[in-house]
């Protein structure tokens, strides 16, 4: 169990803990249609994957718009998957509101197995903590950030450069 915060709150964040260099942790969640989605069944590509507490926040908006305008830089070599807890359905409007178009956008309410699998499930809310990872051809991690407060920004440019390192 690790220990975060929300507004300088301290909240805990349960399940497995990942580490660089491992294989990603594959894990299911529906789309925004309603199918599931498997992390295994897109390994090949380089793979930026984020997850946020909920996409109606502010920063979590930010998070996903930034990444969403990023990943269009790497044409078809690398793929965007976001993750919340929020439902589909949410993620869906929200997308069709903002024009993202470049995201794979997940939920995680049914199973919470995203959540447990990478040790980023709020434990006091059933919310998702906020990170970013990058995930290589061959389905192992390359970078992690796990933001130990919520309501900060993820830090892009080092994520970015590890796609574009691995994308050469």
């Amino acid at each position: 169990m690790k220990k975060i915060t929300i507004g300088g709150n301290p909240i805990t964040l349960i399940g497995n803990n990942v580490q660089i260099g491992q294989k990603a942790p594959d894990f299911k969640a529906l789309k925004s249609n309603l199918e599931e989605f498997k992390l295994s069944d897109h390994f090949g590509k380089v793979i930026i994957l984020t997850s946020f507490p909920s996409i109606d926040t502010g920063i979590c908006a930010l998070q996903t718009k930034r990444f969403n305008q990023e990943i269009g830089n790497f044409k078809d070599k690398a793929l965007l998957v976001t993750i919340s807890n929020d439902l589909p359905f949410a993620l869906d409007r929200y997308c069709a509101a903002e024009g993202i178009t470049n995201a794979i956008t997940l939920s995680d309410h049914r199973l919470t197995d995203f959540g447990l699998k990478y040790g980023l499930l709020i434990e006091e809310l059933r919310l998702l903590g906020r990170s970013v990872f990058v995930i290589d051809q061959n389905g192992k991690i390359s970078y992690q950030e796990i933001l130990d407060e919520i309501k900060q920004e993820p830090n892009y440019e080092p994520a970015l450069e590890v796609v574009r390192n691995l994308i050469k």
